[in-house]
C-alpha cells in the first residue's frame, strides 16, 4: 500500500512539471528570460530559434528549422543587436531579412550578442550563464574591459 502510494505521488509530481506546448507558447518571453524560454523547447533537438519577421509584429519557433509555432511578439523594430570584438567594442550586426533572430543549442549555447532595446542592454555573451541586463551598451562595454584587465 505504501509503494503504490508513493508511486501515486511521484507521477502526480511528474505530471506537473511537463507542460504541453500551447501552455509554453502561451507563456510570453522578455528578454532577460529568452534563454530560459527557448530551453523548454529543445526536446532532443540540435537547435530552437526564435525569429521575428522583418516589422516585428509576427515571431516564430522554430525546433532544428521546422516550425514549432507562432508567439506573441514581444518587441519592434527598434531592437538591435551587436557582438563584441576585442579591438573594437561593439559592433553593430547589419538587420538581414528578419527584424530579430536568436538561437540557442542543446548544450545551452546562445548566439553571442548584445541585444539593445528600449534603453537597455542586453548581454549574451556568457555561454552558460543567464543574460545580464546594463542601463546601456557602454555599461556592457566597460564590464567585458574590467574583465579583460583581471584576465591580464
Amino acid at each position: 500500500m505504501i509503494v503504490i502510494v508513493i508511486i501515486g505521488v511521484v507521477y502526480t509530481l511528474a505530471l506537473s512539471k511537463i507542460k504541453a506546448p500551447e501552455e509554453l507558447t502561451a507563456q510570453k518571453p522578455t528578454l532577460l528570460t529568452l534563454k530560459s524560454y527557448l530551453l523548454q523547447f529543445m526536446q532532443k533537438a540540435q537547435q530552437v530559434s526564435l525569429v521575428c519577421d522583418d516589422t516585428c509584429k509576427r515571431c516564430t519557433l522554430y525546433r532544428d528549422g521546422k516550425r514549432i509555432s507562432d508567439i506573441e511578439p514581444f518587441l519592434d523594430s527598434s531592437v538591435e543587436l551587436y557582438r563584441y570584438d576585442f579591438f573594437l567594442g561593439a559592433v553593430a550586426l547589419p538587420k538581414k531579412e528578419n527584424c530579430f533572430s536568436f538561437s540557442i543549442d542543446r548544450d545551452g549555447v546562445s548566439d553571442q550578442v548584445f541585444i539593445l532595446y528600449k534603453g537597455k542592454a542586453y548581454d549574451y555573451t556568457n555561454y552558460f550563464q543567464k543574460p545580464k541586463m546594463y542601463d546601456s551598451l557602454d555599461g556592457i562595454i566597460a564590464a567585458k574591459e574590467q574583465l579583460q584587465e583581471v584576465l591580464q
